[in-house]
C-alpha cells in the first residue's frame, strides 16, 4: 500500500544505529579476506588455517550488512498529517504505534530524549530516544514536533468546540 501524500510526511530513519553494523561488516569482511589470503599459502605451511574458517566472519558480515540496510532504509518515526508513527526495530509493521496529533498536549525535547505528553500535568506520555536518529537530523525533528503542536494549540484556541 502506497502513501497517498508523501510530500506531507517527515521520515526519520535509524541511520545512526546503522553505523556500528557497517563497521562490523567492514571488519568481518577484512578478516574473511585475510583468512582466505593466508590459506592460499597452506600448501607451504600446513599450520595455516583452512579457508573454511572464513565462513564465520563472512556470515557475520552478511548479517551486519542486512541489519545496517534495515536501519538505514526503515523508518523510526514518521510525522504524518494524522500523527506520529513510531516503528520498533524488530517487526516494525506489527509493532507500529500511531499517536494522533490531538492526543499530544505538549512536547519536551532533550538532548537524548523526546517526550510526548498527553495531558497538562505531564503525567502520561511516551518517551522516544533520539539515539537512532543522526545528530544532524535531531533539531529538525524537534522543530517539526514543536511547530506542529503549537499549530494544534493555536487552532484549538481559535476554533473552540462547543
Amino acid at each position: 500500500m502506497g502513501v497517498t501524500e508523501p510530500h506531507k510526511e517527515l521520515r526519520f530513519t535509524r541511520a545512526a544505529q546503522a553505523v556500528p553494523f557497517w563497521i562490523s561488516a567492514a571488519i568481518c569482511a577484512a578478516v574473511a579476506i585475510l583468512l582466505v589470503s593466508i590459506s592460499l599459502h597452506r600448501a607451504d605451511n600446513p599450520a595455516l588455517p583452512h579457508p573454511a574458517w572464513a565462513l564465520l566472519p563472512s556470515l557475520i558480515c552478511w548479517a551486519s550488512v542486512r541489519a545496517a540496510l534495515h536501519c538505514t532504509r526503515k523508518a523510526y518515526l514518521i510525522l504524518s498529517p494524522l500523527g506520529v508513527e513510531i516503528f520498533p526495530l524488530l517487526r516494525p509493521v506489527k509493532g507500529m504505534q500511531m499517536v494522533p496529533w490531538g492526543q499530544i498536549d505538549s512536547v519536551e525535547v532533550g538532548d537524548y530524549l523526546i517526550t510526548l505528553h498527553f495531558d497538562d500535568s505531564q503525567s502520561s506520555g511516551i518517551h522516544l530516544t533520539l539515539s537512532p536518529i543522526p545528530k544532524a537530523k535531531r533539531p529538525l525533528l524537534a522543530k517539526a514536533l514543536t511547530h506542529r503542536i503549537e499549530n494544534n494549540r493555536q487552532s484549538a484556541i481559535s476554533n473552540p468546540q462547543s
